[in-house]
């Protein structure tokens, strides 16, 4: 039942966003990074009430679907960004690939967040308020605010986690690591960091 629910919940905020950006009420951009936001932060939270098996047999079929998606042109409102991506089947990857190596389940909210969060949040105030100090990585436009914004917000996290999870980060450790996401969500391509730096995250969390 709670499967069923959860795959409920996931499809409600895609058919939600699809309609709205249809309807032309939120820019392609946006409209991904909502579902970004949304999607990532509530699949974050799943380890709290599903199975490890659960999430990564629900991970897979997302894996299935966005790529289906991004062939067929389905969910048209998370592909409308005219940059080459395909960050969605990389975020579904990393829902698979972080419930493997971790059964630790604050490990795992924290590694998630760190896209859902940090990179949703960045992305929407660097277009926003960041265009005027902008960079060029790999042809790739980024804002100097985007990144602060991202770096920020994933040491807030990295908190959080400590507080929550009884596992100790030192502040230096916690910089660096908030660091060197910061420092993967903007090299990586083709939305490759949505599946780097959950990984790298986690990974340095679970070997703290």
């Amino acid at each position: 039942m709670l499967v069923i629910l959860t795959l409920f919940i996931v499809f409600l905020i895609l058919i939600s966003n699809e309609l709205l950006w249809r309807k032309k009420d939120v820019h392609g951009e946006f409209s991904r990074k909502f579902v970004h936001v949304t999607v990532g932060s509530f699949v974050a939270v799943w380890p709290f009430y599903l199975s490890w098996l659960q999430i990564e047999i629900i991970g897979l079929a997302f894996l299935v679907v966005v790529t289906l998606s991004k062939i067929l042109k389905i969910f048209q409102a998370i592909h409308s960004v005219q940059r080459p991506t395909w960050g969605e089947a990389f975020f579904a990857l990393s829902v698979v690939g972080i419930a493997l190596i971790t059964h630790n389940k604050w490990i795992y909210a924290a590694s998630l967040l760190q896209m859902s969060l940090a990179d949703g949040l960045a992305a929407v105030i660097g277009m926003r308020y960041g265009r005027r100090q902008s960079y060029l990585i790999f042809n790739h436009t980024k804002s100097v605010l985007g990144t602060l914004t991202f770096f920020v917000v994933s040491a807030i996290v990295l908190i959080g986690f400590t507080h929550y999870s009884g596992i100790s980060l030192s502040i230096t450790r916690l910089l660096l690591v908030s660091a060197g996401a910061a420092l993967l969500e903007n090299l990586a391509a083709i939305g490759l960091d949505n599946f780097l730096v959950p990984l790298y995250v986690a990974l340095l969390l679970i070997n703290n």
